[in-house]
């Protein structure tokens, strides 16, 4: 792991951030993304290292994917490793859905997550090699009441994933897709079911998950981890 280069979008989040400081401890140089540029520089100084940039990007938005790829392969050279942490939940009735709900899952969870993965597909072709760690959440596999339009955008970034790792995996690109059911981290700030977070998983967990999948044996592709709690969380 010493020295590759991962890039990480959502950094500033609950799982982002942990997977940067599990990865920064082995070793591996660092391109924070996030909207808000105040933290990530935040957690860049956090960090500690000289091996870390920040580049603020809206993924929503393919031009700035591009520069966020351009500017860490300009940067360090390479890019091994892709995190793709970034998420929006809006739990909702179908019926109390508004349009903007919807677009706003969509264009993260599903789109964002496309042009994210596509431009460090890009790169990695180039490489004859890297990883690319989706991270879905469990109701891209399961759905739940109050879920129809976050279930929506989450099964489909599950069917472009799946079709991409068959396509990537003539050029060395691996693709894992973790299911984490119930992550204790920002996300559910806003969320109006009522939960018990003391129940969830720890953003830790999910970092070692993720870590673990990283350091698979070469020929080892490791496509899917599902990790759950262990007691019911909704009330």
């Amino acid at each position: 792991m010493r020295d590759k280069v991962a890039v990480i979008v959502g950094a500033t989040g609950g799982i982002g951030s942990a997977v940067a400081r599990k990865l920064v401890s082995s070793g591996v140089k660092l391109v924070l993304a996030a909207r808000d540029s105040h933290k990530l520089e935040t957690l860049a100084e956090e960090l500690g290292t000289p091996d870390v940039l920040a580049v603020s990007t809206d993924i929503t938005d393919p031009q700035q994917v591009e520069g966020l790829m351009q500017k860490a392969e300009s940067h360090f050279g390479q890019i091994d490793i892709l995190v793709n942490a970034a998420g929006a939940g809006i739990l909702k009735q179908w019926n109390k859905l508004e349009p903007a709900d919807l677009d706003t899952m969509l264009d993260l969870n599903l789109k964002g997550s496309f042009y994210t993965t596509q431009a460090a597909a890009n790169v990695m072709k180039q490489q004859k090699s890297g990883h690319i760690c989706n991270v879905i959440g469990i109701l891209g596999k399961h759905s739940m009441a109050m879920g129809s339009a976050y279930c929506a955008s989450k099964f489909g970034a599950v069917g472009f994933s799946k079709c991409m790792a068959d396509e990537m995996r003539r050029y060395g690109i691996k693709i894992t897709l973790f299911y984490f059911g119930g992550v204790d981290s920002p996300f559910w700030d806003n969320v109006s079911l009522k939960v018990d977070r003391s129940k969830m998983l720890s953003p830790e967990t999910a970092a070692n998950a993720i870590f673990f999948a990283l350091s698979a044996e070469p020929q080892a592709v490791p496509m899917e981890i599902n990790i759950q709690p262990d007691s019911h969380l909704f009330f």
